[in-house]
């Protein structure tokens, strides 16, 4: 099969870029895949996680919206956060969970919470336990 290149960047880093034979991505109108050979594209990205394979092998990263442009046998992931599974630290998800979860909590106690920020909070510590595999 033919290469395709990955790449996902953030503003602090490139958090990959190595050739994979698939992509698939959290677009905001539903995931979608890649492989080599596909039609250019540009989409807004969700929160979700972002599966790539190598040979046999299947690999995912957590991304936090962003934009992914597909040309040239390339897909280039520009996320506003975005972590590999294996370096997602659990510990940091499971707090920024339960911060999430009071924060849900007491919105339904007082005014002045912002609940949609809260409930983007729960998904993205949600998404990387999911990511990191707990």
């Amino acid at each position: 099969m033919a290469a395709l290149r990955l790449e996902i960047v953030t503003p602090d880093q490139v958090v990959l870029s190595t050739d994979v034979d698939y992509v698939g991505a959290p677009g905001v109108d539903g995931e979608f895949g890649v492989l080599a050979g596909h039609i250019p594209l540009l989409t807004a990205l969700s929160i979700g996680i972002l599966v790539y394979r190598i040979g046999n092998k299947d690999y995912t990263a957590f991304i936090a919206g962003g934009f992914a442009e597909v040309a040239d046998n390339k897909v280039s992931i520009l996320a506003q956060a975005a972590e590999l599974s294996e370096n997602i630290d659990v510990e940091r998800a499971e707090k920024a969970k339960a911060r999430a979860e009071e924060r849900l909590q007491l919105a339904k106690q007082q005014d002045g919470i912002d609940v949609v920020r809260a409930e983007n909070a729960m998904k993205r510590a949600l998404t990387r336990l999911r990511a990191a595999g707990k």
